[in-house]
């Protein structure tokens, strides 16, 4: 029978949960065991495709065309596997395919209620994923706070599967909070315990209580809140602010957590072995020096908008043996607002630029006017989805001199629609999972910068878009410089810019953040990364003291 693992949080919201359940579920893969990893959403909406990046954060894409929580993206960069869609479980849709049962009478003459039909539902999702993905442990993450009305049928559905299953085969793990009050200088425990009280009342024990902090939990700390939750003490797990997130793993297993949850879960694991992880680890503290690069973005307000690519910097950086300073510039400021000045002054100190994903119209003309300054400057740059699309917008305005050349996303109107909606999307009306969605084989064309950078003649990219280049304007395009080296579908589909004689100027159609890995970085970002330093070096400025990544 298949090991669950089911992690909740306490106290407050972005206390790390997912960094922890991917830290869990890392260390327990390096025991040797078969792990794989599952987010509960408790909010309404089926999947995360609807929401704004600035209330959320960023939507993960999985290969199989899931939007997903970001905590998705977490799980693949640490287990170092791909994800399902199937791995993100919401109220919606298990409400959806509860009605959905109803309507087709699976329920006839039964009152359809929370407890058993909505806990049975969210059971059956979890065993039969579980078993899907051939692991012999699923760490469950559960999204919100203990607490939350929204969370409810879940931790009744965890409840319910410890009875079911056996309580060798469940583990509660925790993750709470231990403020320090400055003028005290003390870890206050009393929110932990508050916490578990709420999990108690639901009907749920914790077996291991993982507490956040800023620095690591007193002896004396762990001893009272061990007294005061009923947890063995050696179950109280210290996890405190590191320099990078990828030492969480060994912070964790230094602190004994293994020792409690394979003794609950009667597992005997092989050695563990985190060598070659916490090699990669250390490359993003290590770093003696770093270059900047600009991201130009719609939603710089919260940096979690775009934390694949955030991260996919980092990896490449790492991989290059420096850090990396992201500076943030809304893409808004460029438009004619008093910050124009201070806006450029940051892409003139940049090493490189990024243009990532967005939709609709606001900021626009900053992402275009900043793809223009990237090619007059030859600064490096990346487009990515719509940076890709608003790099061919600014290409076809200033040099094929097409003045209002436009995607018809943002001018339906446009006499020139250099990026036009993809055709099968021309009857669609509803806006959630329509979208070209997940992994399509990509065909690079040799010899190409494209090809340079991958090695290969095909690879695999993470799509989310509905708008393209339209393929009649393309040969025009070519003339004039912009060379269109990567296709999928059978060429239907450009895929990949670059522009002839340019240091390094190319965008992507798919999502290359998606499949960073910090132990494989992805082969574009670490092009860009090379660039920027190459320029650096090539312009006589010495690489920069870096900041500690984290």
């Amino acid at each position: 029978m298949p090991k669950y693992i089911f992690v909740t949080g306490g106290v407050m919201s972005g206390l790390g949960k997912g960094i922890t359940t991917s830290s869990l579920a890392k260390i327990l893969q390096r025991t040797g065991l078969t792990v794989t990893c599952m987010k509960v959403d408790p909010y309404i909406n089926f999947d995360a495709g609807t929401m704004n990046p600035i209330a959320h954060g960023e939507v993960f894409v999985t290969d199989d065309g899931g939007e997903c929580d970001m905590d998705l993206g977490n799980y693949e960069r640490f287990l170092n596997k791909d994800l399902s869609k199937e791995d993100n479980i919401t109220t919606g849709q298990v409400y959806n395919a509860v009605i959905e049962d109803e309507r087709k009478g699976k329920y006839l003459g039964k009152c359809v209620q929370i407890i058993p039909h909505v806990t049975d539902e969210i059971k059956r999702r979890i065993r039969e994923r579980t078993t899907k993905s051939g692991s012999s442990v699923a760490v469950i993450e559960c999204g919100g706070t203990v607490g939350d009305i929204e969370s409810l049928p879940f931790l009744e559905a965890f409840r319910q599967m410890r009875l079911e299953d056996g309580a060798e085969n469940t583990l509660f793990v925790h993750v709470t909070l231990a403020p320090e009050m400055g003028a005290v200088g003390e870890m206050k425990t009393k929110p932990t315990q508050h916490s578990v009280q709420e999990l108690r009342r639901i009907g749920i024990q914790p077996d291991l209580i993982v507490v956040r902090g800023t620095r690591a939990l007193p002896a004396d700390a762990k001893e009272k809140l061990a007294l005061f939750t009923s947890v063995p003490v050696n179950s109280v797990i210290s996890n405190p602010d590191v320099e990078t997130i990828y030492q969480v793993p060994e912070t964790l297993y230094r602190e004994g957590v293994l020792k409690p949850v394979l003794s609950h879960l009667q597992i005997k694991g092989k050695r563990t072995d985190l060598y070659e992880w916490n090699e990669v680890a250390s490359r993003f503290v290590k770093q003696k020096s770093s270059v900047t690069v600009a991201m130009v973005g719609k939603y710089v307000t919260l940096m979690d908008s775009y934390v694949s690519v955030n991260l996919a910097l980092k990896h490449a950086a790492a991989a290059n043996g420096v850090g990396v300073d992201i500076k943030w510039v809304e893409s808004e400021d460029f438009e004619g607002t008093t910050k124009a000045d201070k806006a450029r002054a940051i892409l003139d100190g940049a090493d490189a630029i990024v243009l990532p994903q967005g939709y609709g119209k606001r900021g626009t003309e900053g992402k275009i006017w900043t793809a223009d300054y990237a090619r007059r400057e030859r600064k490096p740059l990346l487009g990515l989805c719509f940076g890709f699309q608003l790099s061919i917008v600014s290409f076809a305005r200033n040099v094929l001199g097409l003045k209002y050349a436009n995607s018809t996303e943002l001018d339906p109107q446009t006499p020139d629609p250099v990026i036009d909606l993809l055709p099968e999307q021309k009857g669609v009306s509803n806006m959630g999972g329509t979208m070209r969605l997940g992994g399509h084989d990509i065909a690079v064309q040799k010899p190409s910068r494209a090809f340079d950078v991958y090695r290969s003649k095909t690879v695999r990219g993470r799509h989310r878009h509905r708008f393209e280049l339209n393929q009649s304007y393309m040969q025009r395009l070519e003339n004039a410089g912009m060379r269109f080296s990567a296709f999928s579908d059978g060429g239907r589909r450009a895929e990949i810019l670059e522009l002839k004689g340019h240091p390094f100027f190319m965008g992507t159609q798919y999502h290359p953040e998606y499949c960073s890995r910090p132990e494989y970085p992805e082969p574009m970002f670490l092009a860009l990364l090379k660039a920027a330093i190459d320029e650096r070096k090539a312009k006589g400025k010495k690489i920069q003291v870096a900041a500690r990544s984290v």
